[in-house]
């Protein structure tokens, strides 16, 4: 048997090797896990890249959560940050325009559905990357996975490379992010014989099935299963999800980390 001072070492031991783990710098490509001065060193030893995950709080049907947006860009940049190897990942934005309120329009028809005007969301955009260039990040990258802003999000960038002009800065939104989640995705989806009144174009089978492969927690699946037709009344616009499947969404999910990944190191390529 061991010795009470045989044990008491071992507890001393694992409590060491303990706060030692604690200890540690996150192996993590989250701006939120780290330190200023963890940051500041992953900078300085090449990771200057940022991605600025844009997601939104919005209904999406009966039966997929509102914050879906949210969830998915954050996983999905979190991949495609991994993937890059000199990238991080910042704060998701959730707070995105939807529609009027005054009254109701668009998906702000649905309760839970959070909106901000056009220029209060660029606003945001411009401060945020502008915050990331004095921190020394190089590659500012927008990856907005909500149709309703993608403009929004060009204009940003275009004023953002105007104004960096004479620093070592640019901003980027690889077209490839949202393509490949909309119609890239859909054409994927054709082609294995699902037709267009089932994809959609929300909250149906693409956009749902994209979901079950990173956050299948945020769908009520036996809801969806056993529901009638779903239509615009139910906030499902152009299809029908109720055939969508984990392994119809890691098809898409794979697509947008793939692309989205070469079009970024396309466009920062000797940057």
């Amino acid at each position: 048997m061991r010795s009470l001072l045989q044990i008491a070492f071992m507890c001393v031991g694992l409590a060491v090797t303990q706060v030692h783990a604690l200890a540690q710098t996150p192996n993590s490509v989250q701006l939120e896990d780290l330190t200023w001065t963890e940051l500041r060193d992953e900078i300085a030893a090449g990771k200057t890249t940022i991605l600025i995950p844009i997601g939104g709080t919005e209904q999406s049907g009966p039966y997929v959560a509102l914050g879906k947006h949210n969830v998915r860009v954050q996983i999905l940049a979190t991949r495609i940050a991994q993937r890059l190897g000199n990238a991080l990942v910042a704060p998701v934005i959730a707070y995105v325009p939807e529609g009027g309120y005054l009254p109701p329009t668009s998906h702000m028809r649905f309760p839970g559905t959070i909106t901000v005007p056009d220029d209060v969301f660029e606003k945001t955009l411009e401060s945020a990357a502008n915050s990331f260039m004095v921190h020394g990040f190089r590659n500012v990258v927008f990856l907005g996975d909500h149709g309703g802003y993608q403009d929004d999000i060009r204009h940003v960038v275009a004023r953002l490379n105007k104004a960096w002009a004479a620093t070592k800065a640019r901003a980027f939104v690889p077209a490839e992010y949202y393509g490949e989640s909309s119609d890239g995705y859909a054409r994927l989806l054709r082609e294995k014989g699902y037709r267009d009144d089932e994809i959609g174009t929300h909250a149906a089978l693409a956009d749902t099935s994209l979901l079950l492969a990173v956050a299948p927690r945020m769908v009520r699946l036996d809801a969806l299963r056993n529901a009638p037709k779903p239509g615009a009344a139910q906030g499902v616009y152009g299809g029908d999800p109720r055939r969508s499947s984990a392994g119809l969404g890691q098809i898409g999910i794979d697509a947008i980390v793939a692309h989205t990944v070469e079009a970024i190191r396309r466009e920062t390529a000797g940057h």
